[in-house]
């Protein structure tokens, strides 16, 4: 058996999963209870949903770990989540130097569209860092969907609500199996987008995954065409698979 226990004055990004805790790895499980820290982002008023995936990795720790939650703005102005990383990554590297090990949690996986991926970034140079690799919500809703991503030759690609119509057109022409991420500010615009590249019909929209209130729509028809939740995504498949 590896030994995972928390290393002195290292920093750690966690993947939690997209949702299920019994989605989290043992060795994300190992760390969480036994770092002297664990950081978090967190809503302005202190709600976080990866100390919530990871609550139950916490409140079985035989002794309380201190606690940081950053809090992030819920907005696409940069500045200010920029400043919230540039506050958050100065008050990580207090404690690595004093010599304490500081697990931050991250939903799905760190470094695929992960917030941990900003403080690495302020923090790599100065300190060292490692990264425990989470379950992504992309993996997590092709199991809800029991569909395969990708099969022999044919492509997939990841798009964001964040991309341009005519970036998420393209991809919807030109690749077979097409993941939209952030999609919830931009639903509606998918939504058009979807039915201009005659994709409507292979689109899936996931929800929430493996939460309480996960929600699974295989008709997109029937989505309403209005901004929905943060943690949703589109899954297009071809629905004639390749044999």
């Amino acid at each position: 058996m590896h030994n995972f226990q928390a290393k002195s004055g290292v920093f750690y990004g966690v993947g939690v999963g997209p949702g299920d805790p019994l989605l989290i790895t043992l060795k994300a499980h190992h760390l969480i209870q036994g770092a002297d820290v664990i950081c978090y982002l967190s809503n302005q008023i202190g709600t976080s949903q990866a100390r919530d995936i990871a609550s139950l990795s916490i409140t079985s720790r035989s002794t309380p770990a201190e606690e940081v939650a950053i809090p992030m703005p819920m907005s696409t102005d940069r500045t200010a989540a920029n400043a919230a990383y540039d506050l958050g990554a100065a008050q990580i590297s207090v404690h690595i130097k004093s010599g304490k090990s500081v697990v931050f949690l991250c939903e799905g996986d760190p470094l695929f569209f992960g917030s941990f991926s900003y403080l690495l970034e302020r923090l790599s140079d100065s300190h060292e860092c490692l990264v425990v690799p989470g379950i992504s919500s992309v993996n997590a809703a092709a199991s809800a969907l029991q569909q395969p991503l990708t099969l022999l030759q044919e492509s997939f690609v990841v798009m964001s609500g964040r991309h341009t119509d005519a970036q998420l057109e393209q991809a919807l022409i030109s690749h077979d199996s097409v993941v939209i991420m952030k999609a919830g500010w931009a639903r509606a615009r998918i939504l058009a987008i979807l039915d201009k590249t005659g994709r409507t019909a292979d689109a899936s929209y996931l929800a929430y995954i493996g939460r309480d209130n996960e929600e699974i729509l295989t008709d997109v028809t029937q989505l309403a065409n209005t901004t929905g939740p943060y943690f949703s995504l589109f899954v297009v498949l071809k629905r004639e698979r390749l044999s």
